[in-house]
């Protein structure tokens, strides 16, 4: 199957959710603002969605979905054999975040007092919102745990397609819930996206339950019993929960500290820099690391080491055409595009300004956070959890001790640059353990495209400042006016580097197109 087809269908419907995340951020930014209510808001979302990005999205996917295939290739067991699989792993996953979230929903007061210091910035009545805000939200843990066990069964089955559209569920309950149920002021229309996204947990799970009977592949709740193969699996996860989430916890981390020691808005600036930085990470990144594992596994599997090597590098090859424009955009016209996005209501320009700012030092880490969920399916496919979260550990405390260092002299912007530089680390770590093993292998197709997209980027990067001084003053006019000047920036930024990467050379249009069309042979 065409990794660019299934990356083209997995990215597209997770950039659909991605934009959809925004305009709830572009609706949030309006009626809520940068103030006491999003920033308890932010902290009581951030707790579920660590975990589910640790466990359920993160390490539960990348471990669960190659000891899938694995029971799949399994002689004299075959699919059914790995859905009994399923229902074991299922038996023991149900009772585990159930605990897990009733346990966190009780200890709220103390896990948000401890990553929060309990908001200094905003006393008692912001620290007591954020407790009640996170218990609230907490419930979407478990819902999203067994959403995603039935997620990673639909993409062994290559039904991409499902488990990419749920959450954008989620982010269609959550605008809902800004335009037809949002309060009277930002505290009550906090508690209605709290609400929101617990409901849309449930929605979604109910999406996946009905989408595995259609395929074929329902589940059975059993009685739980830890056999050798379940207990190897739960043996992989926590260290991955750690490798894949290196990037969540240094987040976790800045928020932090952005809530103990920065001015009240610093924790509203970073999220929803990262939340604009995401959007190619969430085409990109997300798309190719899913698409490429269970093709990877089954390489890796039959001793096809060479075949393995050209599908990694023909994927970093597939990221680098649109990862370097985006972080070029994001980095070069960061004021315009937030202060035309986000810029009215109850966001004023000095918030606009200072999340413009966080956004052009989260983009140079953007290239380096794409490469990492490229480059770690090269040891989830070999049953390695260990080796990721070294080095993600590494990568952690680069981003501690920067943020250290930082925070003084740059605030909210240096713990925003701490997080690049320790993506950085965490991607050059993976590929030069991959790379002494002799599991990966930069080719000389790749050397040559990345140099060529590198040059084009910069034609891209020089039009953009050329274009920031006429675009930016458009931007504090109608909506109408903005939309026009930011869609003819980006539209002559792209034209100038698609051009430029198409007189060097960098990709045939043809070929592509022919990959995007390609079949999987029966």
């Amino acid at each position: 199957m065409s990794l660019v087809r299934n990356t083209a269908t997995i990215g597209g419907l997770t950039l659909v959710s991605r934009v959809l995340g925004f305009l709830r951020d572009m609706l949030m930014a309006n009626y809520v603002g940068a103030g006491l209510a999003n920033d308890a808001f932010l902290i009581a979302w951030r707790l579920p969605n660590l975990f589910r990005q640790l466990f359920a999205e993160g390490a539960f996917s990348a471990t669960f979905v190659p000891a899938f295939n694995r029971e799949v290739a399994r002689e004299g067991g075959g699919l059914q054999g790995a859905l009994l699989f399923a229902d074991e792993v299922l038996a023991i996953l149900f009772p585990l975040v159930l605990a897990t979230t009733l346990a966190m929903m009780v200890l709220a007061g103390p896990v948000v007092w401890a990553i929060t210091g309990g908001f200094p910035d905003g006393g008692a009545d912001k620290f007591h919102l954020a407790v009640v805000l996170t218990r609230l939200t907490f419930p979407y843990l478990a819902l999203v745990s067994l959403t995603s066990l039935l997620g990673g069964i639909l993409n062994s089955v290559d039904r991409f397609w499902v488990n990419a559209a749920a959450p954008i569920l989620l982010n269609l309950c959550m605008i809902a819930g800004l335009l037809f149920f949002r309060g009277h002021d930002p505290i009550e229309t906090a508690h209605t996206q709290a609400l929101a996204v617990t409901i849309a947990g449930v929605i979604q799970l109910g999406w996946m339950i009905w989408a595995c009977d259609r395929a074929g592949t329902p589940l059975l709740l059993r009685r739980p019993a830890l056999n050798p193969r379940v207990k190897a699996l739960l043996k992989l996860i926590w260290p991955a929960a750690l490798g894949a989430g290196a990037v969540q916890f240094n987040l976790v981390i800045s928020t932090g500290l952005a809530a103990r020691f920065l001015p009240q808005g610093a924790v509203s600036y970073l999220y929803y820099a990262d939340r604009l930085n995401q959007l190619p990470f969430a085409l990109l990144g997300i798309g190719v690391g899913t698409a490429m594992l269970p093709s990877l596994t089954r390489q890796i599997q039959s001793g096809a080491a060479g075949t393995a090597n050209e599908t990694q590098n023909r994927a970093l090859e597939l990221v680098l055409v649109l990862a370097l424009p985006a972080t070029a955009a994001l980095l070069v016209a960061a004021r315009p595009i937030i202060t035309g996005l986000l810029q009215h209501g109850a966001f004023g320009q000095p918030a606009a300004f200072a999340t413009a700012d966080a956004l052009a030092a989260f983009a140079i880490g953007l290239p380096a956070n794409i490469a990492v969920k490229v480059l770690v399916p090269g040891f989830y496919a070999r049953a390695d959890t260990r080796t990721p979260v070294r080095i993600a550990l590494a990568a952690m405390g680069v981003n501690l001790l920067f943020n250290l260092l930082l925070i003084w002299p740059m605030g909210h912007v240096g713990l925003a640059l701490s997080t690049s530089l320790s993506c950085w680390v965490n991607a050059a770590g993976l590929y030069l353990v991959l790379h002494r093993r002799g599991q990966l292998a930069l080719d000389a197709r790749l050397k040559r495209t990345a140099a060529r997209l590198g040059l084009a980027t910069l034609a891209m990067a020089a039009l953009l400042l050329a274009l920031d001084p006429v675009v930016l003053p458009h931007m504090a006019h109608g909506l109408f006016e903005r939309g026009f000047w930011l869609l003819l920036m980006m539209a002559l930024a792209a034209a100038a580097y698609f051009g430029a990467a198409w007189g060097l050379g960098a990709f045939d249009p043809a070929e592509l197109k022919a990959q995007l069309l390609r079949r999987r042979r029966a």
